[in-house]
């Protein structure tokens, strides 16, 4: 007889209590179905707790994820161990997969719930000795709950810290500095990619700049730990194109979420000298810039932190704040 088992949860987030679960369960059956129950008002998309267990067991055949979306008013969102609910439950799950022969949970519900289907249930870790973790936990500080997340779930909860303004201001140095005090990494200025210098510009060139930024953005996430330093965003490339050319630069929504970061640092250009590289603007026109920059800023309604004073003592206010506001929750 082919055993067939049956791990499920709301995934939220998928952690690595989720995954030793899994590969115990793996080894009492023959084939094992992964089951996310996902409420209607949980704020992490079912697709995305898919995609991390999906990534995580590509290579096993022995898997089957099945997305169950439902609403909170429908079916009880809860953990609690009863009976009537293990009941209510146990209904849903015999619909969608008939011929099951045992569950795996961590939980004294796994007991109710295999009564009320007509299978056997088998504990895993119970009270959670092996692997203390909850998702709760996770989602209130997933930066302090580092070790507890997969590989395939880390570059979603990486915290993004964009540093703006306008140029010779300190943003490059710093990103480089900044990632080399968390041990991470780092997105540098796409436009250097893209131009040779600031004057030879032209309006396409801006629309390269920002997908541009968006695809470093993106593969640095994958690589970042816990924290990851953007050089710039499309806020500074949009406030260009109204400095340049006197008209604004549409850019995808895509690309505007990809950007969004969880702290921005405005650096003014008082306190420090001009450094003219052979790429930039006169510092009439830089301080011009700088204008522009605040102006768009503001436009689009982000919550900055001004950042002056020498360069390190940047350096040394904005690790501070990074440290309190994602390490110890400090605001």
């Amino acid at each position: 007889m082919v055993v067939k088992g049956l791990v499920f949860g709301k995934f939220y987030p998928f952690h690595v209590g989720h995954q030793a679960l899994i590969d115990f369960a793996l080894a009492y059956c023959d084939f094992l179905y992964v089951m996310i129950c996902a409420s209607d008002i949980e704020a992490i998309p079912l697709e995305v707790r898919q995609s991390w267990i999906q990534k995580t067991y590509s290579n096993q055949e022995r898997i089957k994820i099945i997305p169950y979306q439902y609403k909170e008013s429908e079916l009880p969102n809860t953990s609690e161990s009863t009976k009537e609910i293990s009941r209510i439950w146990g209904e849903v799950f015999k619909q969608i997969i008939p011929d099951l022969n045992i569950v795996f949970t961590s939980e004294k519900y796994g007991d109710y719930l295999a009564e009320c289907m007509d299978i056997r249930h088998v504990f895993f870790d119970a009270g959670r000795k092996k692997i203390n973790i909850s998702a709760t936990e996770i989602r209130n500080n997933p930066i302090r709950n580092w070790k507890f997340l997969p590989d395939t779930v880390k570059p979603y909860f990486v915290k993004k810290v964009a540093l703006l303004g306008t140029e010779s201001t300190g943003k490059t140095t710093l990103a480089q500095a900044l990632a080399a005090y968390f041990q991470t990494n780092f997105v540098s200025e796409a436009a250097r990619d893209v131009l040779s210098d600031t004057q030879s510009c032209t309006f396409p060139d801006l629309q390269k700049i920002t997908i541009a930024h968006a695809n470093q953005i993106q593969q640095q996430l994958v690589r970042a730990n816990k924290i990851l330093f953007l050089d710039t965003d499309c806020t500074i490339t949009k406030s260009y194109s109204r400095f340049l050319f006197k008209k604004s630069l549409e850019v995808e929504d895509q690309i505007l979420k990809i950007n969004e970061a969880d702290l921005y640092f405005y650096l003014i250009p008082e306190g420090i000298p001009y450094i003219q590289d052979g790429t930039r603007l006169d510092e009439q026109a830089r301080n011009q810039l700088n204008e522009y920059h605040l102006l768009e800023i503001q436009k689009e309604g982000i919550c900055f932190i001004e950042i002056s004073g020498s360069w390190a003592e940047r350096f040394q206010k904005i690790k501070k704040i990074c440290e309190d506001f994602f390490f110890f929750g400090k605001t």
